[in-house]
């Protein structure tokens, strides 16, 4: 039986975690306080929303191999466990195509909202 280690990362209240533009190259799990996704347009930041315990962001990069769309910061005093590329690819390799085919339509349409 394989033994799969998790890295978690810690961050403080207004801590970055990634900045939108940017290449993305893991997304996150929250294990433990909240996280916070934003956007600056015109040098005015909107936050989009609001991730707690359970969720999952910076997927989306992973996806599509993408550009961040958005930043995140922790808003809250945040234990987060990090996804990086191999295992979000080796997951989603043992999908079915449909549901992978899907997945990509989704964020294809999300990214098109958005700019």
């Amino acid at each position: 039986m394989s033994e799969t280690i998790l890295q978690r990362q810690t961050f403080q209240i207004g801590d970055r975690i990634f900045k939108e533009g940017e290449d993305g190259h893991l997304a996150y799990i929250v294990q433990s306080g909240e996280v916070e996704i934003f956007k600056t347009t015109d040098g005015v930041e909107t936050v989009l929303g609001r991730i707690g315990q359970g969720g999952i962001f910076g997927e989306m990069a992973l996806i599509d191999s993408e550009p961040r769309m958005a930043g995140a910061r922790a808003s809250k005093g945040s234990t987060l466990i990090v996804v990086n590329r191999a295992t979000f690819e080796q997951k989603l390799n043992k999908a079915d195509p449909f549901i992978r085919g899907l997945l990509n339509i989704l964020v294809n349409h999300i990214r098109s909202k958005t700019k």
